[in-house]
């Protein structure tokens, strides 16, 4: 095969064996077709009949009144077909672009959204979606890719200046033969540790967007020390706990004192900890100099306490994050970029273009009464159970006049209450006399609630 943007070019001849060598216009590597012009329009066929396939087998499982719940319909759309359809993203994402292949992917997504949702056929993508609370196919395979390039250094969306957190490699971590076991025990409402020696308790916080982190340190019942650590405001709650408890043990590993006991109340970053398999960078450093510590001969423990007790050493740390976070103004004591502030941000973009697209498309008329901005539906729908009366009035498809004389099932799309005036959703909440009573006593009840 031969790669080039020329329009014309001498085609080499190729022999082996004495045999001549055909040159192919399509190749298939990995499960990721390449064509002679990068166009990956065939890899984008390839991908849809394969997803189309697995939608003919779930269409006879799952009808609108009957079959396969929408959560079950939901689950397999995101564990079999989305995988499917993004594999390799960040090789072909930019045929998205093109609008050929976005309406194939639009195509193959729409019957599965219909699905997920329990609507008509007949009802739009734009509907479909926005009730589902999915984005295009399109706009995941972009998310897909550009992730994938932030997190190896390709690009600098999002992150910009920053340094995203990289986790570390396997062959920079400890073997498993020579790692250090490691465990954390719970302690009781109220109580402390067994063992004598230095107490150092940590915590992180997070208030009014800004992020910080503290330990306290204890030699019987006076504190004797205290740090606060100041994180970027991009930093989550857990890099404050990990880069808290590294603090606390690297403080045990240059201090005289023999014994020490690390209480924190984050259970998530201590089991990050103890897993040897967890490559995390600030776990993988307390790891380092926990072994440090033993190999000095001194002992230390980890030990989870429970939060907000009462236990004056928990309840100092944690005064000293809130304050570490909110006044603290030296540099950032830690600015490493989480992945999932990355995730944020980007998915923050796709709903910007799946909201300017849902906005000025013509579809979805009736949909955009209830939920004229999809940002916003997209927090409100999600929390809502979706059943087929309550898409019926979302989407205007269902068994109304309008719509069954629209598709020559009535005669008529007058409503039963006056003649010539036609039946659809918006008449039927807001002005058809039948429904007075039932209307009235549901303004009375959101009135008085």
């Amino acid at each position: 095969m031969v790669i080039t943007r020329k329009l014309n070019y001498d085609a080499p001849r190729l022999r082996m064996g004495g045999g001549d060598i055909e040159l192919s216009r399509e190749i298939k590597i990995l499960g990721l077709t390449l064509d002679d012009r990068l166009t990956f329009n065939q890899h984008v066929d390839n991908v849809c009949r394969k997803v189309q396939g697995l939608y003919g087998q779930l269409s006879r499982a799952a009808r609108v009144q009957w079959g396969l719940s929408p959560g079950v319909v939901r689950t397999i759309y995101t564990a079999v077909v989305e995988p499917v359809i993004m594999y390799a993203a960040s090789a072909w994402s930019p045929a998205t672009r093109k609008k050929a292949v976005r309406r194939r992917l639009e195509a193959v997504q729409r019957g599965f959204v219909q699905k997920i949702v329990k609507a008509y056929r007949t009802v739009s993508l734009n509907s479909s979606l926005l009730l589902a609370g999915l984005l295009p196919l399109d706009l995941r395979v972009q998310e897909a890719a550009a992730l994938y390039e932030i997190k190896r250094g390709v690009s600098r969306r999002v992150v910009g200046d920053r340094e995203i957190e990289k986790r570390t490699s396997w062959r920079d971590m400890a073997h498993p033969a020579d790692g250090t076991e490691l465990e954390f025990v719970c302690l009781e409402d109220g109580a402390m540790p067994s063992e004598n020696g230095v107490n150092i308790f940590t915590d992180g916080s997070k208030l009014e967007g800004k992020v910080g982190a503290a330990l306290s340190v204890w030699h019987g019942d006076a504190e004797t020390k205290t740090r606060k650590l100041k994180l970027e405001n991009y930093c989550t709650v857990f890099q404050a706990e990990l880069l808290a408890l590294n603090e606390a043990v690297g403080c045990a590993r240059s201090s005289s004192e023999c014994c020490h006991n690390i209480l924190s109340d984050s259970r998530s970053a201590l089991q990050m900890v103890i897993n040897p398999s967890a490559n995390h960078p600030l776990a993988v450093q307390v790891r380092n100099n926990i072994k440090e510590i033993r190999e000095q001969g001194k002992r230390i423990k980890l030990y989870w306490i429970r939060a907000h007790i009462g236990t004056v050493g928990n309840e100092r740390a944690d005064e000293l994050a809130k304050e570490a976070a909110l006044k603290t103004k030296r540099k950032a004591d830690y600015d490493k970029c989480p992945v999932s502030f990355v995730k944020r941000q980007i998915r923050k973009d796709s709903l910007d273009e799946w909201n300017r697209r849902y906005t000025e498309g013509t579809t979805a008329s009736t949909t955009k009464i209830f939920f004229p901005n999809a940002i916003e539906a997209y927090k409100i729908v999600r929390k809502i159970e979706m059943e087929a009366t309550i898409v019926q009035v979302f989407t205007g498809h269902g068994g109304f006049s309008k719509y069954l004389h629209r598709f020559k099932c009535k005669e008529d799309p007058s409503c039963s209450c006056e003649s010539g005036t036609e039946q659809d959703v918006l008449h039927l909440i807001v002005d058809c006399p039948i429904y007075n009573r039932q209307r009235h006593d549901v303004e009375h009840e959101i009135n008085t609630k």
